[in-house]
């Protein structure tokens, strides 16, 4: 395709352009200044006092001393603060950088550092791992801190009502498109996290591409979120894409189990949920789905992990709601290979989002024919310029407007694209490479497993053979009898060579800060064996 086709599904962003405009300020020029923007508990917040709490913030930011494009680091819980930080942060012209806020303190040590934020913003919970990792960092001036202890740092509340909302130091700065605008961290897998550089743009094109065309959100839709609003899924689902329609956003601070998501869901009665495929597998396996009232849901999302069809089959059975799984990353800040409403296919992760392009290629950068794996090269209006800090990794990843994922993928006759794993987690089992994801979707389809982790583990002969890490249904015993029978299982669904050689019983498998299965932890584990 060429690159002026590409690019033409959305119209050029105006000069200026800062997304605070764009997502918040805009609502009040189309009329919904009263309308509720945030929900917490019992709480609520309008659009009009969200613009007004940001604006008195962007104004505390500048007092604090922050320029045009320095950082601003966000450690906070969800909440009505996290949504006014990071407005207020692009209404500076500030760059924000998102992290977990149940981290310890050599991950913020190491944060700190690296962004070399001028500004920290917390919460006072975080303050027993972080306070000291900031206050050893010299090139952190102002720490703000949300809640009822502020542990000798400035009271974010205090810093709000010292400002007037109408002041000159409260105004929104003239950003352009391409000028920066905030960091997204890759998940560490292999090493510590590394910040993907976006612009005022990146954002705002995924925006109309994915959020409106395809996921299709609404003025109308209520919107709950599994994953937090740190991580940059969740922070497009669950903040940016709500606010550019003007819809309702709820919030909640603590951890998403099923109980809790339950609970939100008899309260709030959303129309549009965020999940991930272990949580979606987790509210199925509660003992209160049965008299659950799901019935307000129209739209369901999932990414971070490949959703197995058994269990899209069973949500869509259970709710009469499709799950529209699709793939984004870090690189591209979101989503660009979707399924669409009316238009999934279990086990893929659907076509390309109109406005990007994609290829699967093998080692030397060679298109595949289809049905074959290789890594998979896309490019759009939201890829990102770098990884800050890492000029080897980034010439690697980033080929011109091109970016090459470390993932393999293969693509169907139909332009239907399928997830096999990480290039490093394909088991290479008799001379030939297995796709993990392909045992696990077996495993996943028996009455007796909950959740699965496949990984390689070498045999007695030095021989790679695949091991299962299996947490049994309730009820199911996990021994040699159920062993046996998933063996048999698999031997009927999959080549001979595929089947697990053994199984290890678990009552949960680890997971990361996205909520996904941690695999390196797994791996890990195996190796200290």
């Amino acid at each position: 395709m060429a690159h002026d086709d590409l690019y033409k599904a959305v119209e050029p962003f105006p000069t200026p352009f800062n997304l605070c405009e764009y997502f918040l300020e805009r609502n009040l020029r189309e009329g919904r200044a009263s309308k509720s923007a945030l929900v917490v508990g019992d709480e609520r917040r309008t659009y009009a006092q969200v613009s007004e709490r940001a604006a008195r913030l962007a104004a505390a930011l500048r007092r604090a001393g922050l320029r045009p494009e320095d950082r601003v680091l966000l450690v906070l819980p969800d909440g009505f603060e996290f949504a006014e930080a990071w407005f207020a942060t692009l209404r500076a012209g500030g760059v924000f950088a998102m992290v977990n806020p149940l981290l310890k303190r050599d991950q913020y040590e190491y944060y700190l550092a690296y962004t070399k934020a001028r500004v920290l913003v917390t919460h006072s919970e975080v303050l027993p791992e972080i306070a000291e990792a900031a206050r050893a960092q010299p090139l952190c001036e102002k720490v703000l801190v949300v809640g009822p202890d502020s542990g000798g740092f400035e009271p974010y509340e205090a810093a709000l009502a010292a400002e007037d909302p109408r002041s000159h130091l409260a105004r929104m700065e003239p950003t352009g498109p391409d000028d920066l605008a905030g960091w997204l961290f890759t998940s560490g897998s292999t090493g510590h996290p590394k910040a993907c550089v976006h612009t005022h743009s990146d954002f705002a094109y995924s925006t109309e591409t994915y959020a409106l065309r395809v996921a299709g959100y609404r003025e109308s839709d209520i919107c709950l979120s599994v994953p937090k609003l740190f991580f940059g899924y969740a922070t497009g689902t669950n903040l940016m894409f709500p606010f550019r329609v003007g819809a309702t956003v709820v919030l909640f601070p603590g951890r998403a189990t099923a109980d809790e998501l339950l609970d939100q869901i008899e309260k709030h009665r959303p129309t549009f949920l965020t999940g991930v495929p272990t949580m979606f597998n987790n509210l199925l396996r509660s003992e209160r789905i049965a008299k659950a009232d799901l019935s307000s849901l129209r739209v369901s999302l999932s990414a971070g992990e490949a959703l197995p069809p058994q269990l899209y089959a069973d949500w869509k059975a259970r709710t009469g709601v499709e799950i529209l799984d699709g793939i984004g990353s870090a690189e591209m800040f979101h989503i660009y290979i979707s399924n669409y409403p009316g238009d999934v296919k279990p086990a893929s992760l659907g076509r390309i989002v109109a406005g990007y392009e994609a290829m699967v290629v093998d080692a030397e950068g060679r298109p595949v024919p289809d049905g074959e794996p290789g890594r998979l090269r896309v490019r759009g209006g939201s890829t990102a310029l770098c990884y800050w800090g890492d000029k080897r990794k980034s010439r690697d990843t980033f080929q011109g407007e091109w970016c090459t994922s470390a993932d393999i993928f293969r693509r169907d006759a139909q332009g239907y694209y399928f997830y096999e794993g990480r290039d490093d987690d394909l088991l290479k089992v008799s001379g030939i490479f297995v796709s993990p994801l392909e045992i696990e979707n077996a495993l996943l389809a028996h009455e007796a497993v909950a959740e699965v982790c496949v990984l390689g583990r070498e045999d007695e002969e030095g021989l790679v053979k695949p091991i299962a890490f299996v947490v049994p249904r309730k009820g199911v015993q996990g021994d040699e009898q159920l062993g046996a029978a998933l063996k048999a299982h698999c031997k009927e669904r999959l080549a001979p060579y595929k089947y697990p050689r053994w199984f290890e019983w678990r009552e949960s498998l680890p997971k990361n800060d996205r909520g996904k299965v941690s695999r390196k932890d797994l791996k890990a584990e195996l190796a200290r064996r």
